[in-house]
């Protein structure tokens, strides 16, 4: 029932659905309704006991009791019903709409992921990148109003996807990136860094932060990364490094009797430290999938735009319905008590 565009004289507003629907601003008031035929009982008993009564001789036979006899407590029903009329109206019943919305002032995001050759070692299942990319999506996810893009490097380095809060069209990047993107072979940390300062130099974000995800070594681009760093840092951009990857044999590819092929890895920190302490970032080094998940979990805290929230809220009161019914009720009560009707209903 859409209550705003029933008419108050309508029986739909004593239905039970409707009452479930409301809230009340006193509900002490619906509690009162609980005495209120309690008093009319105890009134009548008191009546039927205590006042005077005078003896009538009449034959037996001419004593009738018909259901008309009823009809002299419509008063009384009448004014019990005014009554509890009248609490429900003091109970106030309404309904509440409440909205919340919700804004922050958005932080400006861009994931740097590395896409060289040995991001395909297996040492994260199915191998890093894709290791990579599962946890990127994952954190793309939990943002909110927050600007995202995405850069992709090797050999050289270039801008995937522009700062957005459209998470479908950065997953659908996502899905997209590859090892055969770039065709400079190599790892050119530098010249990726450089190409995220410029996605976010003219940016006016309150907050900008750089996650860059490499194997940690830098052998490609004619930028050196610690200056990239440092130039970055300038435009005060927070730089997040994750090194990937463990020391020793990893698998990288099978045989040909479909075995694991096993390489040597080495990993370097130091340029992926460095950077991150210039960027007054932190530094993380992960070796498997679970780490790298709850590094990107560590780095979604750590960088949470304050939620601000406004709530409204839409009320609307109904107790001048059952006030007007309590009216029309009352009204009808004193015409009965203070008419010849009075009298007819008496006897």
């Amino acid at each position: 029932m859409d209550r705003l565009e029933t008419a108050w004289y309508s029986l739909s507003w004593f239905y039970p659905g409707t009452f479930s629907g409301f809230t009340w601003a006193h509900p002490l008031f619906l509690w009162l309704l609980v005495l209120v035929p309690i008093i009319f009982v105890l009134r009548w008993f008191f009546r039927f006991f205590f006042n005077q009564k005078l003896p009538v001789a009449l034959v037996r036979s001419d004593l009738k009791s018909t259901p008309l006899t009823l009809v002299r407590l419509l008063p009384e029903f009448l004014l019990a019903i005014t009554i509890m009329l009248i609490l429900v109206a003091l109970g106030r019943p309404q309904t509440t709409n409440e909205k919340v919305e919700q804004w922050t002032e958005g932080i400006d995001i861009i994931l740097a992921i590395d896409i060289s050759q040995s991001m395909q070692i297996e040492d994260f299942t199915p191998n890093r990148l894709e290791a990579a990319k599962d946890v990127a999506r994952g954190f793309i996810k939990g943002r909110i109003q927050d600007r995202i893009g995405i850069v992709v490097f090797s050999g050289d380095a270039f801008s995937l996807a522009p700062l957005t809060t459209d998470y479908d069209l950065l997953n659908s990047y996502l899905d997209e990136i590859s090892f055969d993107m770039i065709e400079n072979r190599g790892t050119a940390i530098g010249s990726a860094m450089a190409v995220v300062t410029n996605r976010m130099r003219e940016s006016d974000s309150k907050s900008k932060v750089c996650i860059l995800l490499s194997d940690g070594d830098n052998t490609a681009g004619n930028i050196d990364p610690i200056t990239a760093a440092e130039l970055a840092a300038a435009y005060n951009i927070k730089t997040y490094t994750i090194v990937v990857g463990k020391e020793g044999l990893v698998p990288f590819g099978k045989d040909y009797f479909g075995r694991p092929h096993m390489v040597e890895n080495t990993v370097d920190e130091t340029t992926m430290r460095k950077i991150a302490s210039i960027g007054a970032g932190e530094f993380f080094r992960v070796t498997d999938n679970e780490a790298l998940k709850r590094v990107f979990e560590r780095i979604d805290q750590y960088e949470k735009a304050e939620i601000k929230e406004t709530r409204f809220k839409d009320t609307a009161d109904f107790y001048f319905i059952y006030l007007r019914w309590a009216i029309l009720l009352f009204v009808l009560w004193i015409l009965l008590k203070s008419t010849f009707m009075s009298n007819v209903l008496q006897d």
